[in-house]
């Protein structure tokens, strides 16, 4: 398909508008559909008029008063603030080489036209920032955080030790360019080496100069599970970070992971919300799926195993005392996970001999080696993605129906999640639950830009831009699998961003936005 890229702030046909004192000219007329302005109302009987990349009128009977270039008729469809997705790691798209990448087509066919990227403490390049757009022609706005682990490796590398006061410095002022180019927050992945090396307040060090940026706290917690200091310790870290540095606080993915701890939303739900109740700023985001994503370096090895990086860790592997250690502990891991028939390959890096689409559980059996041979064989020539199944149905849905969680994806290689996470929740919350339209709408676009600090996004209003999601109720659904998780999802209609329909009719347009 060819694709063309589209100069965004260059409005088109504004002469007609300025030639006419009786007759408004738009550029795009949404008309007959069932619209939600982005806090959960229905607006009844409203049109949407749109010129350039901004929405000029919500009102009834524009196309009465008025004309446009194109009119869509939306009857019998859902018309909504595009969704935004806070948690993403849709950066390697959006600044790929290759236009058919940067469409950023999987977030765009479930109706996102935003997305954040630098989540977990990665940030992203300088080279690549920009406020809130890429230099390059995309499918999708992308906002981007502060990323802890990039400035921790920079200035310290991968080592497991204190920073000294001098190289506290040295990180705050990346931080504080990182917020002067744009970012909305400090992101964190305290359970993440390097990052996992950080006392709590060496992270208050750092956040407390985003947060008087006007930032927020981004964090994937220290532990969601049982793995080290437990998950409602972490919380408890997050939300004491986030009061100490004068920040709202914002919870990534938020889970209860692996049996040790099912059950613990309850006791989560309650500190946030007495947290709230005191006056402070929380809320979270979630994805709609039983199994987390990972990598067996991430989600398997010992924290103390990868002072120093892969290459320090691949000479450990090579010495048959330290196997033995690091093989106790990755069994450890396994075992906190739910077991090795729990964690699903999806993905594999480097030539290890070994073929995704299989558990661990079934290529140890094929080997007749250990799951945990097989995880140490893997990381000697490369890595794997795993979709680790760990959470309760139970957990997942109490977290689901609480007004402070919005809709977020964690999207990444190897997981459905990339491509289905906004159809699933409605299918889970709206279609088969007890979740009303407006709330799901709300949480997955109004509600989640007020939490990331976007101003003209997340809302049907005079003056905002013109990011609109139109889906077909009955047709919106995921098509991604565990198995399959490169399926685009069905549903959305036509999707404008910026003013431009990227996807229209159902199809990808080939269009694509340059920032002006």
């Amino acid at each position: 398909m060819m694709i063309k890229a589209v100069l965004l702030g260059v409005p088109v046909l504004i002469a007609s508008a300025a030639s006419s004192a009786t007759l408004p000219f738009y550029d795009l007329l949404i008309v007959n559909g069932q619209v939600y302005d982005g806090n959960g109302r229905e607006l009844k009987g409203m049109e949407i008029a749109v010129v350039g990349g901004r929405i000029v009128a919500v009102a009834k009977n524009l196309a009465a008063r008025g004309s446009a270039r194109r009119t869509i008729d939306a009857n019998g469809m859902i018309v909504a603030p595009g969704f935004v997705d806070p948690h993403t790691h849709a950066d390697g798209n959006l600044t790929s080489q290759e236009p058919d990448k940067r469409a950023n087509l999987a977030w765009a066919f479930q109706g996102v036209t935003t997305v954040l990227v630098g989540n977990d403490g990665y940030g992203i390049p300088r080279t690549e920032k920009s406020a809130g757009k890429s230099a390059a022609a995309t499918g999708t706005n992308y906002a981007f955080l502060s990323g802890f682990g990039r400035i921790r490796r920079q200035i310290m590398g991968e080592v497991d030790r204190p920073a000294n006061a001098a190289e506290v410095l040295l990180m705050q002022r990346e931080v504080r360019r990182d917020m002067c180019a744009g970012a909305l927050g400090f992101s964190t992945g305290l359970y993440y080496a390097p990052q996992s090396f950080a006392s709590t307040s060496e992270v208050i060090a750092l956040a407390s100069v985003a947060g008087k940026m006007g930032g927020y706290y981004d964090t994937h917690l220290r532990d969601e599970g049982n793995f080290s200091i437990g998950v409602l310790a972490a919380l408890d870290e997050a939300l004491n970070i986030a009061h100490e540095a004068k920040m709202p606080l914002h919870v990534a993915h938020i889970k209860a992971l692996g049996p040790a701890v099912w059950g613990n939303s309850e006791a989560m739900i309650a500190r946030i919300e007495k947290a709230r109740a005191r006056g402070q700023k929380v809320t979270a985001d979630q994805y709609p799926w039983d199994a987390s994503g990972t990598r067996i370096s991430t989600g398997l090895l010992p924290r103390s195993v990868v002072d120093g990086g892969m290459e320090v860790l691949r000479r450990k592997l090579a010495d048959e005392a330290e196997t033995k250690e690091i093989e106790r502990g990755i069994n450890e891991n396994i075992d906190n996970r739910g077991g090795a028939d729990r964690l699903l390959v999806t993905a594999i890096k480097g030539n290890t001999g070994f073929a995704s689409g299989k558990t661990l559980a079934q290529l140890a059996n094929e080997k007749g080696i250990t799951p945990a041979q097989v995880a140490m064989d893997i990381l000697r020539k490369g890595d794997a993605n795993l979709a680790s199944f760990n959470m309760k149905a139970t957990d997942i849905e109490a977290f689901a129906y609480r007004d402070w969680v919005v809709t977020g994806s964690d999207g990444s290689t190897g997981h459905p999640r990339m491509f289905a996470s906004f159809p699933k929740a409605w299918n889970d919350l709206v279609r088969n639950g007890k979740m009303s339209i407006g709330r799901f709408i709300a949480r997955s676009s109004g509600d989640t830009a007020r939490t990331i600090g976007l101003k003209d996004r997340g809302f049907l209003r005079r003056g905002q831009a013109a990011d609109i999601v139109i889906l077909d109720p009955e047709r919106f659904g995921a098509e991604a699998t565990y198995v399959q998780p490169s399926l685009l999802s069905t549903g959305v209609h036509t999707l404008i961003v910026n003013g431009i329909a990227v996807i229209d009719s159902g199809q990808f347009s080939g269009l694509l936005l340059v920032s002006s």
